[in-house]
């Protein structure tokens, strides 16, 4: 299985290719394993950009196709989420949507919100600021215990069972980690919101586009659209499930979430924002980068999302098996249940080995001392092998056993 990409790789703007390497049966091929951090774009986003220049270019006119997009964009996210569409919007990014949540709740004293170590900065940083402010009530941010290193120990369900309590008003987490590629058991966290009454927070960006996504599980969810899904930065998804959390509103408000209606400033009514998640999008959300998110929605439901998941942990487990025989331990858990596209490696040397890997023509990723490995359906098992060619020599070199005096 996964011999051969499942995405057409024609269908993708590739980067030049480095000098061929003498040692590598594909000298002139470049291997993208980075799609957790920027995905490779399509050639399609040439017709998105055309698309919108044409309604932008069209006046009033014009105005009206690009809302249609906008709202057809919704529909097909709504989709594939498994939610309605009206609780589907946008917002220029995840740590904008986790604000926008912050400023919206009336937190009294003693509230916590609980969130895991290696939780995402995008996640984490809008409560932990808002902390630091002189000023109001800002709720306690409490973090999981210890991070995952690679061995399973139902740590998970256990802290949120002792730190999820009377006091929590928010839990947030990112399904699949960008850290270690860690796949977490959304129903835990569910049932540990529920217990106390909290609000669930649930960010999709490392899930998106290859994992099945079932967004009711949550309160409020946002994925970024650049990674797995195959768009652009400018617009994240956000989804409100409005049955779940009715009465929640805003705290401020734009033309674009007023649903384009001039209000009586001084008239002494109750001023009300949209009742969908377009509410989310204080001004215009960012139009090019919708129309350019809709060219990835629409190459992926070509296939099932589980034959692209299916695809992608074949080639996941591969590395994983392929790297501890080499002796290299993986930070990612080893069974496909409990990971998601992504394996990850923390070691020493982890930029420079990266900036060699990147002139072997081996795009992987770097940051806080790992280098991770994301697979999507334009890989295949070579992609696997040529990483094992030259990965675990650069690893050696960094990270060899320290010989013994004598």
């Amino acid at each position: 299985m996964a011999q051969t990409p499942l995405f057409p790789i024609s269908a993708f703007i590739l980067p030049s290719s480095p000098s061929p390497q003498p040692n590598s049966e594909d000298k002139n091929e470049i291997v993208h394993v980075a799609a957790a951090g920027s995905s490779l774009p399509l050639k399609s986003h040439h017709d998105a950009l055309t698309r919108y220049t044409a309604h932008k270019a069209a006046g009033h006119k014009g105005h009206t196709g690009l809302q249609r997009e906008v709202d057809e964009v919704r529909s097909l996210v709504a989709q594939s989420w498994a939610v309605h569409r009206d609780d589907i919007g946008f917002v220029s990014s995840v740590a904008e949507g986790v604000s926008i949540l912050v400023e919206s709740l009336e937190w009294k004293e003693g509230d916590t919100v609980y969130v895991d170590r290696d939780e995402f900065p995008s996640v984490v940083a809008p409560f932990a600021v808002r902390g630091q402010r002189s000023g109001g009530v800002a709720p306690t941010v409490l973090y999981g215990s210890e991070a995952f290193d690679g061995v399973d120990t139902g740590s998970a369900e256990a802290e949120l069972e002792k730190k999820v309590n009377s006091s929590t008003r928010l839990i947030a987490v990112s399904y699949v980690s960008y850290s270690n590629g860690a796949r977490v058991d959304l129903a835990a966290y569910r049932r540990a919101a529920d217990r106390v009454g909290a609000i669930l927070v649930v960010d999709y960006t490392q899930a998106a586009g290859y994992l099945p996504i079932e967004a009711s599980v949550a309160d409020f969810a946002f994925s970024a659209s650049f990674k797995f899904l195959l768009g652009t930065t400018g617009a994240a998804i956000a989804f409100w499930n409005r049955a779940r959390q009715p009465e929640w509103t805003p705290a401020t408000a734009g033309l674009y979430s007023l649903g384009n209606i001039i209000p009586d400033w001084e008239g002494g009514e109750r001023i009300k924002t949209r009742d969908t998640a377009l509410c989310f999008s204080r001004g215009n959300p960012s139009h090019l980068s919708i129309y350019l998110l809709r060219e990835g929605l629409e190459f992926l439901r070509r296939w099932e999302v589980t034959e692209i998941e299916e695809h992608v942990q074949v080639l996941t487990t591969e590395l994983w098996r392929r790297l501890d025989s080499e002796g290299i331990r993986s930070s990612t858990p080893r069974e496909k249940s409990k990971h998601g596209a992504n394996i990850t490696v923390y070691c020493k040397g982890a930029t420079e080995i990266v900036n060699q890997m990147s002139a072997a023509g081996i795009l992987a990723w770097n940051g806080y001392g790992r280098v991770r490995f994301s697979f999507h359906g334009h890989n295949c098992m070579k992609d696997v092998g040529r990483i094992m060619e030259v990965f675990p020599v650069l690893w050696r070199q960094w990270n060899a056993p320290a010989k013994s005096a004598l």
